[in-house]
């Protein structure tokens, strides 16, 4: 497995659970650690506590692609390519067909979907053109297995899954790799806003998650983890 000393890795959303938790391991692993999310407030707080720079701190909101191109601009500028990033944002809007509002799909659409596109469209080029790097996205198991109420989820989901796949075909001559990351059940923010009976004892812990994050920060050179899947006992569904 590769260190991560001296590795420059990008954490988007690490205002997040599994965003933050994931920020705190590999800034202690000795990677260069650069770090967006949408909150000012909260970024600053996961920044200060994992004593990252402030050049390294970008607020930016991933539904907006003139404020990811802008931020990728400044990021390539400074230090050029990226060694990795990690996709650690998104929502979850957990509704039957009947309650989801036109507002909700979209909501899901714009953030886990067409912020992902945004993502790829500006931080993928120099990693192309180095002919290496890593992408980390975290679909959820959502993105593999339907479940009652999680249209707009899902639908969300399995689009991130077939915008991976595609990219995929684009890098064959590269060694840029993408991995998709299925998390089901982890006990984080995520679930605070949604009305759903579940047993958060039972989920994976967001720091269980970020290890996972971590392990896969570390994919050999001569391979690759197209994608892994993470659950709760209780939740094996795939």
């Amino acid at each position: 497995m590769e260190i991560l000393t001296n590795k420059k890795v990008l954490i988007v959303g690490a205002t997040g659970g599994i965003g933050s938790e994931t920020t705190k391991l590999i800034k202690k692993n000795q990677a260069e650690v650069f770090i967006t999310g949408k909150d000012p407030n909260i970024l600053q707080k996961v920044a200060q506590g994992n004593n990252i720079p402030e050049d390294h701190v970008f607020q930016m909101d991933i539904t907006q692609a003139t404020e990811v191109e802008k931020v990728a601009a400044q990021i390539h500028n400074q230090i050029g390519q990226l060694d990795v990033v990690v996709n650690a944002a998104g929502i979850g809007i957990i509704k039957p067909l009947e309650q989801l509002e036109v507002e909700d799909f979209d909501r899901s659409v714009d953030v886990n979907l067409k912020g992902a596109f945004y993502l790829f469209k500006y931080f993928l080029p120099p990693m192309k053109n180095a002919k290496r790097g890593l992408f980390i996205n975290i679909p959820g198991v959502l993105g593999k297995t339907p479940m009652s109420g999680a249209s707009a989820y899902g639908a969300s989901k399995f689009g991130l899954n077939g915008l991976t796949k595609s990219i995929r075909e684009e890098l064959r001559r590269t060694e840029v790799r993408i991995t998709n990351l299925y998390l089901g059940g982890v006990d984080s923010p995520f679930w605070d806003d949604i009305d759903m009976r579940v047993n958060r004892d039972k989920f994976i812990s967001a720091k269980e998650a970020a290890r996972a994050v971590w392990f896969l920060c570390q994919q050999p050179s001569s391979g690759v983890v197209s994608e892994m899947v993470v659950q709760p006992f209780n939740h094996q569904a795939i």
